[in-house]
């Protein structure tokens, strides 16, 4: 009847609020707790009647959601491994406990911002021990391709707390030989280079190269012989080439021509050779047929102009810092630094929908949509700003306003109960 539907309604109002109150409270608690999303109490009437010449209440129905998208104020730090997305996208992580017992099977989790830091076992952790997850760079800084869709490929940030060698593998050279030495009234004097490089026990080592022209009878030559020699290997010969300059007005003191010795073949397309010392192979890049950059031959001058190798000496690593595109650089005390990690940011079609857990961190779920791993910067996604953390979204005086609506809702809602307890009373008292 109609007087029991205002009961039933009265009740509804009072769970509605109560709930409401319970987002409320969660809020205010988290007012200060980094990365927190917002919880929201959404009210909806439920209709039982539509007309007739009584009404029955039906009350209300509450639901409750958490404002995953909603982003939260950036505050600065003094750690650089303290972490924020500037933008749309979330961190990857993995509890540690979970990863620790089941490491083929990572549940992936993300989180907006994190305080993360070198635990005793080497992993970029935060404090509640979940180990950020990047992509794993080669050997050379640069990072594979990974699937996108998938957890495959991500692994826990983890560094060596040991010393740390890194070994020369390609070494790029650009100098200029005179072309005066391969004329014919030229004393035919070698000109000789020292490329330092570092084998795989982090010892520095050096390939010597010397270059002789080839002195003709009558004119000039353009032409200059290349041998290279080891010292980790005694001073054994690791590579001869014969290298032939262009003289015409197009392409005047370019390579035209490199003729193999001993040693790897040289590639006329991509200006390298591969020569192997006593740790391994070398690869060289002197430039290509017809290019402007590596060995050239002009004028009356040897000039070194640059040598860029990879390698580094055996150095203890200091500090660590994650950049704007993700890569996680290691800095050492030898003055070199190393990619040694991507951290990806994961979007989904609807954040909202997933499942809110422990901490800060978020599950994807059906109601999310798959999530796909974007480079930091690229796509939908926005950046990753190191030395900050991103604030609670809780806005405690909208939160306080809200508090005392619902108080005043809630009640209301009693006097409803108590008119309607009051009014049954009175049908009891009726007398025959």
């Amino acid at each position: 009847m109609t007087i029991s539907s205002s009961l039933n309604a009265g009740v509804s109002g009072l769970t509605a609020n109560a709930s409401r109150l319970a987002a409320i409270s969660d809020n205010i608690a988290n007012s200060s707790t980094y990365g927190y999303r917002r919880a929201e109490t959404e009210f909806n009437s439920l209709v039982m009647t539509d007309g007739g010449r009584s009404y029955t209440a039906g009350g209300v129905m509450s639901s409750n959601m958490r404002v995953i998208d909603q982003k939260g104020s950036l505050v600065t730090t003094g750690n650089a491994t303290d972490l924020a997305v500037r933008g749309r996208g979330m961190l990857p992580v993995v509890a540690g406990p979970q990863y620790d017992a089941n490491p083929a099977e990572p549940e992936l989790l993300l989180t907006s911002t994190g305080s993360f830091r070198i635990n005793e076992e080497g992993y970029l952790a935060n404090e509640l021990g979940y180990y950020l997850m990047g992509w794993p760079a080669d050997i050379d800084g640069t990072i594979p391709n990974f699937p996108r869709d998938t957890v495959d490929g991500l692994e826990p940030v983890r560094f060596s707390l040991n010393l740390q060698g890194d070994p020369t593998t390609s070494v790029e050279m650009s100098l200029n030989l005179p072309a005066t030495a391969t004329m014919s009234d030229s004393d035919g004097g070698s000109e000789t280079l020292s490329v330092e490089y570092f084998d795989n026990l982090g010892v520095s080592q050096n390939i010597s190269m010397t270059f002789t022209p080839t002195v003709p009878a009558t004119g000039m030559s353009n032409e200059w012989t290349i041998v290279m020699t080891d010292s980790a290997s005694a001073g054994a010969v690791i590579g001869e080439y014969v290298v032939t300059f262009d003289d015409t007005r197009a392409a005047g003191g370019k390579i035209s021509a490199v003729t193999t010795v001993s040693g790897g073949a040289y590639s006329g397309t991509t200006g390298k050779m591969t020569v192997t010392v006593a740790g391994g192979p070398i690869e060289f890049d002197i430039g290509a047929i017809g290019d402007s950059n590596g060995l050239s031959q002009l004028s009356n001058s040897f000039a070194p102009i640059s040598i860029t190798k990879d390698g580094s000496p055996v150095g203890n690593m200091v500090s660590v810092e994650v950049d704007e595109n993700g890569y996680v650089n290691a800095l050492y005390d030898s003055g070199v630094s190393k990619t040694l990690y991507q951290i990806p940011l994961a979007d989904l079609p609807n954040p909202n929908g997933m499942i809110p857990m422990d901490n800060q961190t978020f599950k994807p779920s059906p109601e999310s949509g798959s999530y796909f791993l974007w480079d930091a910067g690229d796509g939908p996604t926005g950046d990753i700003k190191s030395y900050a953390r991103e604030e609670s979204t809780t806005d405690v005086a909208q939160e306080l306003t809200d508090m005392i609506q619902t108080q005043r809702a809630y009640s209301s809602n009693a006097k409803v109960i108590q008119t309607v307890d009051e009014m049954l009373q009175e049908t009891t008292n009726i007398k025959r």
